[in-house]
């Protein structure tokens, strides 16, 4: 079995090596740089731009600014096309604008022979603004009279929803209910990704040609053409090895403008490198999301209605728009289906923010910190145990959203709980830290979450495969789907070698995606990859071995039921090996009968979803005094599925474990007030946890085969940053007796709530 082996990455050596060839590594030859000019306002116009002293700069090829720039609105998520208009994502992009909308926004581009001359090109150019008041919060931005960010949206608005589902009111206004009211607010965090976002553009036979680290190859190339207002097939996108992205470069970042830059200078090659800098100020980030929350609970502890209130600060510019705030507040639905009835409203609104975009689990960590505290509140002062609550309100098997349709097709998650209670010892720890005195106090906490599987049915699911027989019986597995650091081009060949009968080993993949050869696909993201493109992968498996043995028959017509294993032709009852995979393939290229070139290639449209899920359990440490956590323990307990690589799903887990504990102590963008300037925009002030703020990381899982997975497989990609949080959050509730609702728990923050808990 291929599947379910615990095999080494087959990238693992060229990255240790060094042999591994990223963005910046590719082009041999001469390039030209680029270096973007940024707004020192952030809200207003651009009234003048005087280039004549940087033009003047020996070894300046270019200066173009806002003024000369195409008019051309354009989308840059990450997301399939629509051919809806309805389902197409909001246009709200120039390459260079007028109208500055956040600190730092790009207004004009430098391009020149070298690095140094393009730096001091930009502290040539002259700027002339007319300023507008900066609103860094939602509340500032919906005020009456407030200037609009965006013209088409003037109360800054850019979308607000309500779902209904069921009767609420009927149970949130029943007097012999309990009722409980719930505030929560989640931060701004950036991706860090060790790879800023690169790339370079040249132009070859009237094509332009664009390397970049992406998430979305695909996608890049049509907002590309989107964004120049020229034909999608005049673009080849090339993806190399990826240095992280974690849904950052699951956006069109600075592709477009490169590539119009390109277009400028004779076709020739410019490169954009941003620095950390600008990748905090000028990329994506994790939107900061406020929950106002009901809640209607019987004295049983069932959970009968809930009303969600959701306001998302989406920046300057849409970015993915109202998506994430929208997944949200459906998450927070999920994962405790409402007895009576649920109510959900969701507010997008433009601020002077910099943009947030897709981050690693897509709106589901902000509603998961809301949803777990609330749960945690309310056993608290109902003196639940907190586990027992949640143990009696979690999705059932067999749940269908009533919204969407996406159905629970399997579900281990009361065995993922009762796994991790086991492991932090929970009951033990629960009366042990009951009650405590001192300043430095313990406690246990715990949460969990549920998290579908790709984007289906809100977007388009399609992936496709190409396998193609090579003539020593390897095989070379060819996808649009990426590899971005996360294992995806190991488990790719794992369930390729499954379909089709051969080792692992005697799969061949290449990590470069481009756009002219790629088969479609649009991406990594939405944990989308094992599910989507593995349907494909298994449906071009299947067919290639239909193929294979097709051809076999023609070459043993005496032989009974052929079946193809571990890369040979067997005789179907005995097992006996008849013909190995090589002989097969020279004979097929090679014949004077009958040459053909094996290969097959199918695409995949996914039309189903379904639910992982996983909980989370620490045990912190708290210095009251000094604001101080430390976790002692944790582990997150994950029922994707059947696991397709075991030791590459407890990286997976790890990974976004430490993302987890960033979040929840120390991680947080800020800004000044006045200016709307990122005060902490670098790795020294903008506070990463480090392998000293580390306990040891622990990841466990259930194994519950999924029927709708391609072999039963679900979510893993981003589930395992959700749920540490609120777990963390919560084990201090459990120590202190304060309930803290504002991430993160900075020592700051701790010592504000401790002393208003009259723990100081």
């Amino acid at each position: 079995m291929e599947v379910g082996r615990a095999y080494t990455r087959v990238d693992a050596a060229d990255k240790v090596t060094g042999r591994a060839r990223y963005t910046d590594d590719l082009h041999d030859g001469p390039m030209l740089v680029a270096k973007i000019l940024h707004s020192t306002i952030a809200n207003g116009w651009v009234k003048s731009i005087d280039t004549a002293a940087a033009r003047a700069l020996p070894g300046v090829v270019k200066v173009l600014t806002c003024f000369d720039a195409p008019q051309i609105q354009y989308p840059t998520p990450g997301h399939p096309w629509s051919t809806d208009p309805g389902h197409q994502d909001v246009a709200d992009r120039l390459l260079l604008t007028r109208r500055v909308r956040i600190y730092g926004d790009d207004i004009a581009v430098v391009v020149a022979e070298d690095e140094v001359t393009a730096r001091r090109a930009l502290k040539l150019i002259r700027v002339e603004y007319e300023s507008c008041p900066v609103m860094l919060e939602p509340e500032q931005a919906m005020e009456p009279g407030a200037v609009p960010i965006h013209e088409e949206h003037p109360d800054n608005i850019l979308k607000r929803t309500e779902t209904v589902v069921g009767q609420p009111d009927e149970a949130l206004s029943d007097p012999a209910l309990l009722h409980f009211e719930g505030h929560y607010q989640t931060q701004q965090v950036q991706h860090c990704h060790i790879e800023n976002p690169i790339s370079y553009a040249y132009m070859e036979h009237g094509r332009i040609t664009v390397v970049t680290s992406t998430q979305i190859p695909h996608i890049v190339r049509r907002v590309i053409g989107q964004a120049l207002g020229i034909g999608w097939g005049q673009i080849r996108v090339i993806k190399p090895y990826i240095g992280g992205g974690f849904g950052n470069k699951q956006e069109v970042l600075y592709e477009p403008l490169n590539a119009w830059l390109t277009t400028q200078v004779g076709g020739r090659c410019v490169k954009l490198d941003v620095s950390r800098e600008e990748t905090f100020q000028n990329t994506r980030s994790r939107h900061p999301i406020r929950f106002d929350i009901k809640a209607a609970v019987s004295s049983q502890g069932r959970i009968m209605a809930r009303e969600c209130v959701a306001i998302s600060n989406q920046g300057g510019y849409a970015s993915h728009g109202h998506a994430i705030v929208a997944n949200a507040v459906n998450g927070f639905r999920q994962t405790y289906p409402d007895a009576v009835g649920h109510r959900s409203v969701a507010y997008t609104v433009y601020t002077n923010r910099p943009a947030p975009g897709a981050m690693r689990g897509y709106g589901i960590p902000q509603c998961d910190f809301a949803g777990e505290c609330l749960m945690e509140d309310i056993a608290r002062e109902m003196n639940w145990d907190p586990y027992q609550f949640r143990l009696k309100n979690i999705m059932p098997l067999g749940y269908v959203d009533p919204t969407n349709g996406i159905t629970c097709y399997s579900t281990a998650l009361a065995r993922c709980m009762e796994k991790g209670r086991d492991f932090i010892r929970w009951d033990e720890l629960r009366a042990k830290y009951q009650n405590q005195t001192g300043p430095v106090r313990r406690g246990v906490g715990m949460a969990v979450f549920s998290y579908k599987t790709g984007v289906y049915p809100i977007s388009l699911e399609t992936a496709s495969a190409r396998i193609v027989l090579n003539q020593d019986g390897t095989v070379q597995l060819q996808l649009g789907a990426t590899e971005i650091g996360q294992g995806g081009d190991t488990v790719f060949c794992q369930m390729a070698a499954q379909a089709i009968g051969l080792p692992t080993e005697r799969v061949n993949i290449v990590s470069t995606q481009d756009t002219d050869t790629a088969p479609f696909d649009t991406g990594a993201y939405a944990s989308r990859q094992t599910y989507v493109t593995g349907k494909a992968i298994k449906k071009a498996g299947e067919l290639f071995r239909e193929k294979v043995l097709s051809y076999a028959r023609e070459m043993l017509p005496q032989a009974g039921e052929l079946d193809l294993r571990a890369g040979e032709i067997v005789d179907g009852g005995s097992g006996e090996s008849l013909l190995t995979l090589e002989e097969l393939a020279m004979e097929a290229f090679y014949s004077l009968e009958h040459s053909v070139h094996i290969t097959a290639e199918v695409t995949n449209h996914c039309k189903e979803n379904t639910f992982a899920f996983g909980c989370c359990f620490a045990e912190v440490e708290v210095d009251i005094p000094v604001g101080k956590v430390k976790v002692l323990r944790i582990v997150n307990v994950h029922d994707s599925g059947r696991l397709i690589n075991p030791k590459l799903a407890e990286a997976q887990v790890h990974g976004g474990m430490s993302m987890g504990i960033g979040y929840a102590l120390s991680e947080e963008m800020k800004f000044d007030p006045a200016t709307g300037r990122l005060l902490n925009g670098n790795l020294l002030d903008y506070k990463l946890p480090t392998a000293m703020d580390h306990p040891e990381l622990t990841a466990l899982f259930v194994e519950d085969e999924d029927p709708s997975g391609p072999f039963g497989n679900k979510a893993l990609g981003e589930p395992p940053a959700i749920p540490v949080a609120p777990a963390i959050r919560n084990a201090v509730l459990h120590a202190t007796g304060v309930a803290v609702n504002t991430l993160p728990l900075s020592p700051q923050r701790l010592v504000e709530e401790f002393r208003k808990g009259g723990l100081i």
